[in-house]
């Protein structure tokens, strides 16, 4: 089993190379299933229905996970309970619109998909760990492979998380930095882990954003208006191994394509 994970999909950059190329991709790395984030596909900030609903379509993918955007576009309340197929962060205080994970079928196999996000310097939410801890005394007896985005700022806080899944979870890889991490490992009880593997839209920007703003920011101390990065594009992503007999991850390798 192969489990090819997609970082953040950034504005229409992001939604036209996942468009053009998933496909390619999927083939290459002979992914089963894939998952993408997708928090940041509209304009770089949130999710439309309309972006969605483009992308919802694509038969490849089979899972969107999202972050801290999630709620940046108030019509997400319309469209996010009449979903499987995307996810917010389970640690949301309850009640909350949307599910946290969901539990999709592939062949003989049942993968549950979850989506968590940190505390570290973003806003506090139910704590990771616990609620992990909860949703798997629920799911262990129901699904065969157990795959984390876990969405979070501090490297430290993903690598922790990881170690306190591993043996639980058969992935957990990381996202929001929009920079992959070259620190990709199979831990001791087969988890396979990533801090962060990176984002799909462009690629000459500053993580997605037109780089002279940011540079004018930096120089200013005063906030422009961002806009999405023109030129070309970048797909970031993961693919992990599963050993069907014992279910836990014999390879992980990342994944870089760079797109005139």
């Amino acid at each position: 089993m192969r489990i090819l994970a997609l970082g953040d999909i950034f504005g229409r950059p992001g939604r036209n190379l996942i468009k053009k190329h998933i496909k390619a991709l999927a083939n290459e790395h002979k992914a089963d299933f894939v998952i993408a984030n997708i928090e940041n596909a509209s304009s770089g900030s949130g999710l439309t229905q309309a972006n969605f609903t483009e992308l919802e379509g694509l038969p490849t993918i089979n899972a969107y996970t999202s972050g801290n955007h999630i709620w940046d576009r108030k019509e997400i309340y319309n469209f996010i309970q009449n979903t499987d197929k995307l996810l917010r962060p389970a640690n949301y205080p309850e009640p909350c619109p949307g599910k946290g994970y969901f539990i999709y079928r592939l062949k003989h196999l049942r993968i549950c998909v979850i989506n968590l996000s940190g505390n570290v310097y973003l806003n506090q939410l139910d704590n990771p760990f616990d609620c992990f801890d909860k949703i798997y005394e629920k799911i262990q007896n129901t699904c065969d492979i157990i795959c984390i985005d876990f969405h979070a700022e501090a490297t430290s806080e993903k690598i922790a998380f990881a170690y306190y899944a591993d043996g639980r979870a058969n992935v957990v890889f990381g996202t929001h930095t929009h920079v992959q991490t070259a620190d990709e490992r199979i831990l001791d009880k087969g988890c396979g882990y990533i801090t962060d593997i990176g984002m799909c839209g462009p690629y000459d920007g500053v993580i997605g954003v037109d780089k002279d703003i940011i540079i004018k920011n930096f120089l200013t101390q005063r906030r422009s208006h961002f806009e999405v990065a023109a030129g070309r594009t970048q797909a970031n992503g993961a693919i992990f191994t599963i050993d069907e007999s014992t279910l836990k991850c014999t390879g992980i390798e990342r994944v870089r394509k760079i797109y005139d």
